[in-house]
């Protein structure tokens, strides 16, 4: 099921050359109103999930891009061996995997994770997130509808 590979370099290719766009057009900490509750706000998260771990100082980047190439790698292994038959885990494995990529790409290159994504309500604000965050809330999601059910064939 590696055939699904182009669908991780999809979700890298958008995710990085939306944070290019982001970071060559935006200040940091800038923020465009884009629709009622929608944002574009330029950040740096040096953290991980809801900038967890932001403020260490420093160390995190190497454990997250570490921890970033060990699921890629188990990722990879894991869609190598899906039967033909598992499309919707194939799917799922392969947005996580580029997500997962490029956030690890950040990371190196700059020791932090680009964010721009800005949900909110009134004073509430969703922590920022980018396309990578989003290709792996995707994939999560489509893991857990497979293995609930969802897109197996009932002969299975």
């Amino acid at each position: 099921m590696l055939k699904w590979l182009w669908l991780s370099l999809l979700a890298l290719l958008l995710d990085q050359g939306s944070k290019l766009i982001v970071a060559g057009s935006m200040r940091l900490y800038e923020s465009i109103a884009v629709l009622p509750y929608f944002n574009l706000t330029y950040v740096h998260n040096t953290g991980a999930a809801f900038s967890l771990l932001s403020e260490a100082g420093g160390w995190q980047r190497w454990l997250f891009a570490a921890l970033a190439v060990i699921i890629s790698a188990v990722l990879t292994i894991w869609l190598s061996r899906l039967q033909k038959h598992e499309t919707l885990l194939a799917i799922a494995l392969a947005l996580v995997l580029g997500g997962a990529l490029g956030n690890l790409i950040d990371r190196l290159a700059y020791g932090y994770v680009i964010d721009f994504l800005d949900i909110y309500y009134r004073d509430w604000h969703w922590p920022a997130f980018n396309i990578a965050d989003s290709a792996i809330t995707l994939g999560v999601v489509l893991m857990l509808l497979e293995s609930i059910g969802v897109g197996r064939q009932k002969d299975q």
